[in-house]
């Protein structure tokens, strides 16, 4: 599918668009799902095979019915409301564009969003997502294939701190915190109490205490608030443009060759002069 040309028209759109899904996500308290289907469109990326990411696929419904995506059909109908408002936007913008909302509207960090993503209809196989019943080998596998390391795991983990589990969609019940519309550290501060009978701590929560490399990323963002933002921010960057190359990091490659082409024409210049000035000079002597 053809990627968008973003534009001053395409930016003002996304705006519009992000106004919209602000006003979505705080009426409907639909934060927690939303987050979840930017991370499930993104998470299925292969820096190996350069398949998957945040390229919209989800939406179609080979991969939206894949069993780790239960549920999610209630967030893609809602954000097509958006989709009907701003039909410019691609998919891919859009569900990432979700994500970065419902994390600032819950409290959380703002997360730097540049648009232009290109809309996919090729589904990646089942089972490229994480599975909550498994160690730290397989978060490693599965985060490692994206191009993501130990901190990234750790961080972007921290999303459990909104939204809680359901029995039809993962097998699990409960939230994983007292507040689960509020976005802060205290996922991480849970995790060291140890278990509750109140809160949910699955097998995937429980190894980042565990696994002496996640432990202390765990013990800083409990602890300190702002690191855990700071990261968090940064991870879900990453993660939202796996597999994407801003339009704008190429911007370099075109001043390099005015600075070239410039310097040529000095050089060209001076020679000008110089030969003008030799040539005087000869004429004077004759």
């Amino acid at each position: 599918m053809a990627m968008p040309v973003v534009n001053t028209e395409y930016l003002k759109e996304v705006d519009k668009a992000r106004r919209d899904l602000r006003a979505l996500i705080s009426a409907r308290n639909c934060a927690p799902i939303m987050l979840r289907l930017a991370w499930h469109d993104a998470g299925t990326y292969c820096a190996k095979t350069k398949t998957g990411g945040p390229n919209g696929s989800i939406r179609n419904e080979e991969e939206c019915a894949h069993a780790a995506n239960s549920g999610l059909k209630k967030a893609v109908d809602w954000c097509e409301e958006v989709k009907a408002k701003h039909p410019k936007i691609t998919y891919a913008d859009l569900y990432q564009l979700a994500g970065v909302v419902a994390v600032e509207v819950t409290g959380g960090p703002t997360i730097d969003f540049v648009p232009g993503r290109k809309d996919s209809n090729v589904c990646p196989k089942e089972g490229r997502l994480p599975d909550a019943k498994q160690g730290a080998p397989h978060l490693r596998d599965i985060f490692y294939r994206m191009g993501l390391s130990d901190k990234d795991i750790v961080a972007l983990s921290g999303a459990h701190t909104l939204g809680r589990a359901h029995p039809d969609r993962s097998g699990f019940d409960g939230p994983w915190t007292q507040e689960p519309l509020k976005f802060d550290n205290s996922y991480f501060v849970e995790l060291l109490k140890g278990e509750s009978e109140e809160l949910l701590k699955l097998p995937t929560d429980k190894t980042l205490v565990e696994d002496p490399a996640f432990r202390p990323f765990v013990e800083l963002y409990a602890k300190d608030e702002d690191a855990f933002f700071r990261d968090y921010a940064a991870s879900h960057k990453k993660l939202s443009e796996l597999g994407f190359t801003p339009s704008g990091a190429k911007s370099c490659c075109p001043d390099s060759t005015v600075l070239a082409q410039s310097a040529v024409g000095i050089a060209v210049a001076a020679a000008v002069v110089i030969c003008s000035y030799i040539y005087e000079i000869r004429k004077r002597a004759k």
